[in-house]
């Protein structure tokens, strides 16, 4: 059993002045919280076998070097962890909170799959880049030689800007494009502060400020500037918009007041926890407290949501989905975490419209349900029970259906871009290339809604593939 730190106390002059007196109990606390996590951390990385096939690594999008890093933790070398951590992935400290490493490196553990629980691999690596930001580790990029090659990059999330840190690391000039007042996309204002602390997000992106990125922001693209002037700008263009159009619900009330979007209702949290004032929350649309919630949909953005409206006091919270709980798409351990703050999952259960009074919504139509024959993709499909109707109360209808791409070739009035059935950018698999010359594209505008590791591996290939682009358009120009 590893030795639990010992606990200390401080001793407070009862004179000192309160501020003084707080900051000597958060100091304290942060010492003791310090030493436990460094106990916990090589505990936990001790605990890996170091197998002949680190299935951890193979299942990790990003084939981060699993082993390894937990080997240095164990060792106590752990500088040298947060350079085999870093080095393939840009933004460690993130993924380690807010990967589903029960579905990816933890849940194909061997120590798992062998009944002995995993090796918490995410608290790790959170621990060892967190500990790298207090030891001055991480520092800007200063590349070798600076070239006078630029790559305009359309979106300032994590595929966007993993692909910025490659490119700076090489000396090419980048400038990010995003149509939100601050940087990060999704990581600052689609994921709750609660699971990504939001100094977390700016610390890195101030880092990458520091690097000579160059971001340009409350910048719509087809507005304020258009995607040719982009072009004309810049030797090459990254498209990493990310996917933001909501998949709607229609049926009886479904315009009454009160059915709010998840991307708006999210966003003004997040807004809130920077300290700005966001009329939509004082005003009450989008404030669940003292509300009876529900949250339609089974996604991590469902989880979000529902987690949300507890942590601003609604009255009750209930997500409605119309599988059951093996069939939910999102994180096992954030419904876990959603159970046992309080929410209720209603399984099995369809919205078919909604009830209202004075045009404001205050019930959801509800259809249950049962699982029937499975569909192409092999999940069973859900059936309606006729008869089983019934009406569930709400003041506020939070809809988390999925995110579907906007149409960029119509909003950007630009001809050429291909896009899929689906309206998703066509690309090459691990290039990003798509029809246009020098302009390439990755994350969920070419995934479909998926995860944040998704989207740096794919900024991460993607800059590879642009830099030979790039040395090849400066070979054709030197001969």
């Amino acid at each position: 059993m590893a030795k639990q730190p010992m606990l200390k106390f401080v001793t407070v002059d009862r004179d000192m002045p309160a501020k003084r007196q707080a900051d000597e109990r958060n100091k304290d606390f942060h010492e003791i919280y310090a030493e436990y996590a460094a106990e916990k951390a090589k505990e936990q990385a001790s605990r890996c076998s170091q197998c002949g096939v680190p299935y951890c690594q193979s299942h990790c999008p990003l084939h981060n070097n699993i082993p390894d890093w937990l080997n240095m933790t164990a060792t106590g070398r752990l500088e040298e962890a947060y350079q085999i951590s870093q080095a393939t992935n840009s933004f460690p400290e993130i993924c380690g909170r807010i990967c589903p490493q029960d579905r990816l490196c933890e849940g194909n553990c061997v120590i798992e799959q062998s009944g002995h629980g995993t090796v918490t691999i995410g608290s790790v690596e959170k621990y060892i880049t967190d500990t790298a930001w207090e030891n001055g580790w991480v520092k800007p990029v200063v590349p070798s030689a600076e070239r006078d090659q630029s790559v305009g990059i359309i979106g300032a999330g994590p595929g966007g800007m993993a692909a910025a840190d490659i490119l700076r690391r090489q000396g090419v000039q980048v400038t990010i494009y995003d149509r939100y007042d601050r940087a990060g996309g999704l990581l600052t204002y689609g994921i709750p502060g609660f699971k990504l602390e939001k100094d977390v997000v700016m610390r890195r992106i101030e880092q990458m400020e520091q690097s000579g990125v160059e971001f340009v922001l409350n910048c719509n693209v087809g507005e304020d500037i258009s995607f040719d002037a982009i072009r004309g700008k810049h030797d090459a263009v990254l498209i990493a918009t990310g996917v933001y159009k909501t998949r709607d619900l229609s049926g009886p009330g479904s315009t009454a007041t009160g059915i709010e979007r998840a991307i708006d209702y999210l966003t003004v949290s997040n807004k809130l926890s920077f300290g700005d004032e966001v009329e939509a929350f004082e005003d009450g649309t989008l404030n669940a407290a003292g509300k009876k919630v529900v949250v339609i949909g089974g996604g991590d953005t469902a989880m979000d949501c529902v987690r949300t409206a507890i942590r601003q006091g609604a009255t009750s919270v209930k997500c409605l989905y119309r599988r059951d709980r093996a069939n939910m798409p999102g994180s096992q351990r954030e419904v876990q975490n959603a159970e046992e703050e309080g929410v209720e999952f209603v399984w099995l259960a369809a919205p078919k419209g909604f009830t209202e009074a004075d045009g404001k919504v205050n019930g959801v139509m509800v259809q249950k349900m049962r699982l029937g024959a499975p569909d192409a993709s092999g999940r069973q499909a859900p059936e309606v029970i006729e008869g089983a109707d019934y009406v569930e109360e709400a003041d506020l209808v939070i809809k988390a259906l999925g995110f579907e791409p906007e149409d960029l070739p119509k909003l950007w009035n630009t001809d050429g871009l291909e896009v899929t059935r689906w309206g998703t950018i066509k690309a090459e698999f691990t290039t990003g290339k798509t029809a246009l010359n020098g302009v390439y594209a990755v994350g969920d505008i070419v995934r479909g809604a998926s995860l944040v590791v998704w989207a740096i591996k794919d900024g991460r290939d993607s800059a590879e593939a642009i830099l030979d682009y790039l040395n090849e358009a400066q070979s054709v120009a030197a001969e």
